[in-house]
């Protein structure tokens, strides 16, 4: 069983999903909060596996609702939710250690991949949001706050290949773009992965954002 939390300060939007979320066998929905000050308190009181997390609420919102629901329980997985244009939270969700971004009028089916990829340790970043990523104008070499070993970082055409596979390129229109074989491509793809320590695309996306490389 899946124990769920609705962070959201709008009831009518908990009442709708709380009723989808509920008609899977394996969902439990066990907190319903109007604010981030409110789930907290509720945390300290009820087991929760999962937390659909808004970010602008009344009181603390819902990057700072995660720092601290994850320094309690560390496990907790967290997905954002957004309407379509709220483009600065994206990166403050990322940072505050959230692991799934869907925007409020996703299909339901889109939610329940959401809930499960993340679950499983995976990373979900919606299709849609995925489209419109763009190249951030930041200057190389990139910014990674220090915490990321030189071994680790990425080479100038490592991150245009990240980029290339943000903006929802293939393999071969990257290679195109850039000049270089299909087969250069994939090799530094894999290297990137194993870089990022990312397991698929969707987590690529929230490295690349994290570390100031694209932006939505």
């Amino acid at each position: 069983m899946i124990r769920i939390a609705l962070v959201d300060d709008h009831s009518l939007f908990r009442r709708g999903m709380k009723m989808l979320l509920s008609s899977q066998a394996d969902f439990e929905v066990v907190v319903e909060a109007g604010s981030g000050e409110e789930f907290l308190q509720a945390q300290a009181e009820s087991k929760v596996d999962l937390v659909f997390m808004d970010y602008s609420m009344p009181g603390i919102n819902g990057a700072e609702t995660t720092e601290r629901a994850l320094e309690v329980d560390p496990e907790l997985k967290v997905i954002s939710l957004s309407m379509f244009g709220d483009n600065a939270y994206y990166s403050k969700m990322v940072e505050s250690g959230a692991k799934g971004f869907l925007l409020k009028d996703s299909e339901f089916d889109e939610v329940l991949l959401a809930v499960r990829t993340v679950c499983e340790g995976g990373t979900y970043f919606s299709p849609q949001l995925m489209e419109s990523i763009s190249f951030a104008m930041t200057s190389y070499p990139y910014s990674v706050g220090g915490d990321i070993a030189e071994e680790d970082r990425l080479s100038e055409r490592e991150v245009e290949i990240l980029v290339g596979i943000c903006q929802g390129l293939s393999t071969q229109e990257i290679a195109d773009k850039l000049y270089i074989s299909k087969r250069t491509v994939d090799k530094h793809r894999a290297n990137i992965l194993e870089k990022s320590g990312s397991k698929n695309t969707a987590s690529l996306v929230v490295y690349a954002i994290k570390h100031g490389l694209v932006e939505v």
